[in-house]
């Protein structure tokens, strides 16, 4: 049984040293890499998020909608570091949603072949620090889950492949011995480019409370914390984790 120190808040989302690529967690002492295709936009992220996080925070511009660059951006990270603890995979560029084939190759075959091609750093953390699993933290969407397209029927389409796909990673990768936790987080309304429309000069987004009250049982938007959980929990495997206010169970999916 664990003692009561083990289950303080420190030791139980601890991610002091590790290596993320969620910047909500740098705040907390993750050494954090940001990817992503918007150079202007990467470039502001290290001095607009990490000058006051424990962590760190260093971008760097890639694309992996294709093997290529996947395996590019790989060979990046491993010149960098020895490991990588957690991966965690989301999108929230608006350009990609043109089509079926873009989204589906953005929010499903990117997350596959990027998944599978950082498998040895993730499986070297495992290794390096005994008693902690490294883990892949696909950011999916309530959209995935509910029965109606809400009018973009390839985005929804793609988010529950993106779920599926996670539990059969999670399945497989268990099955060859590797010691490497895939979870999926599916948000409900939180603050995004792709919900508010825009983002500031410090790249953070506002919704007005105002706007879902009585529209989701918590009368407010999400706020970011779930990754925490989602990382630190060992005993998490093949999930997903639905952070919706309520959405879902006043909708009955």
């Amino acid at each position: 049984m664990a003692t009561t120190g083990e289950l303080s808040r420190e030791r139980l989302f601890d991610v002091e040293g590790r290596l993320l690529s969620s910047p909500v967690l740098a705040a907390n002492g993750a050494k954090v890499y940001i990817c992503g295709w918007s150079k202007d936009k990467l470039d502001r992220a290290p001095e607009t998020h990490g000058q006051d996080a424990r962590g760190e925070i260093t971008s760097l511009q890639a694309d992996i909608t294709t093997k290529k660059d996947i395996a590019s951006l790989y060979d990046e990270m491993k010149s960098r570091e020895e490991y990588l603890s957690i991966l965690s995979l989301f999108d929230n560029e608006k350009a990609t949603f043109k089509d079926w084939v873009n989204v589906y190759r953005t929010n499903v075959a990117a997350t596959y072949f990027t998944t599978v091609a950082m498998l040895p750093l993730l499986q070297a953390c495992t290794e390096r620090h005994p008693g902690w699993s490294a883990t892949v933290i696909n950011v999916t969407s309530i959209s995935g889950l509910v029965k109606t397209s809400q009018h973009h029927f390839s985005y929804n389409a793609s988010k529950a492949a993106a779920i599926h796909l996670t539990r059969m990673l999670a399945s497989d990768i268990a099955a060859t011995g590797l010691k490497i936790r895939v979870n999926s987080i599916a948000p409900g309304v939180f603050p995004s480019e792709m919900t508010a429309g825009e983002s500031d000069k410090a790249q953070k987004s506002k919704l007005e409370t105002e706007r879902y009250q009585g529209k989701v049982p918590a009368n407010r938007p999400g706020k970011a914390s779930a990754v925490l959980f989602t990382a630190g929990n060992q005993y998490l495997n093949g999930q997903t984790i639905t952070v919706d206010g309520g959405y879902t169970l006043a909708a009955g999916l």
